[in-house]
């Protein structure tokens, strides 16, 4: 009797690890698609100069927003970033402006539909500084990509905000809350350019390590 109370508790052991087993070939399975799906989508983001001129839709820019939410911030201060998005044509065309006077040629924006500029309060003493910046093109970055998974074309900007620090009235016109400065931006448009996965030199950018 015992030797079969063994027998079928070895066979319960074998069915348990046998189930545990295809869950995580399950999860495994789950976790490969999922990071094949992201990698894919980091071989299809490519900076767009070209739009058709199709209106962005509210929808597409909630979307796209919130990927800027869910980026980090150094120290947690989200209420250190503020997100302008102008779809104003003038205000568009008077950055646009303000760049070609300080690089000598047009067309800074290409043309968008939409600019998404991010604006920095500097997290410690009175000028931006590394973690400032970082937060900027952290969430331009989250944003380029929800962008590019919902098919619009992007591009990130940073010399027409430069451009656009120098002319202290343009910057004022924009309603930025107090002590908040320019920091880079996106332009975001409908775009005929398909999205194909690129061919990209995985060992473009040099690595060390340090074991």
């Amino acid at each position: 009797m015992l030797k079969k109370k063994m027998i079928a508790a070895a066979l319960a052991a074998l069915f348990v690890v046998a189930g545990a087993g295809s869950a995580l070939a399950a999860e495994d399975t789950e976790t490969a698609a999922s990071e094949s799906a992201f990698f894919e989508l980091l071989e299809k983001r490519k900076s767009v100069r070209e739009y058709n001129g199709q209106e962005v839709t509210d929808a597409e820019i909630a979307a796209i927003l919130k990927a800027a939410q869910l980026s980090p911030s150094a120290m947690g201060r989200y209420a250190n970033t503020h997100i302008t998005v102008i779809k104003d044509a003038a205000t568009l065309a008077k950055i646009d402006e303000s760049a070609a006077k300080t690089f000598k040629r047009s067309g800074a924006l290409y043309g968008a539909p939409v600019f998404i500029l991010i604006s920095q309060k500097p997290i410690m003493g009175d000028e931006l500084a590394n973690a400032d910046y970082s937060n900027a093109a952290i969430a331009v970055h989250d944003m380029a990509l929800a962008a590019t998974d919902l098919g619009l074309g992007s591009c990130y900007i940073w010399g027409a905000v430069a451009a656009l620090n120098q002319d202290s009235d343009l910057v004022a016109s924009l309603g930025l809350p107090e002590g908040f400065s320019p920091c880079c931006g996106l332009t975001v448009g409908h775009t005929d350019i398909s999205f194909e996965k690129r061919d990209i030199d995985l060992a473009r950018i040099g690595v060390s390590y340090i074991k």
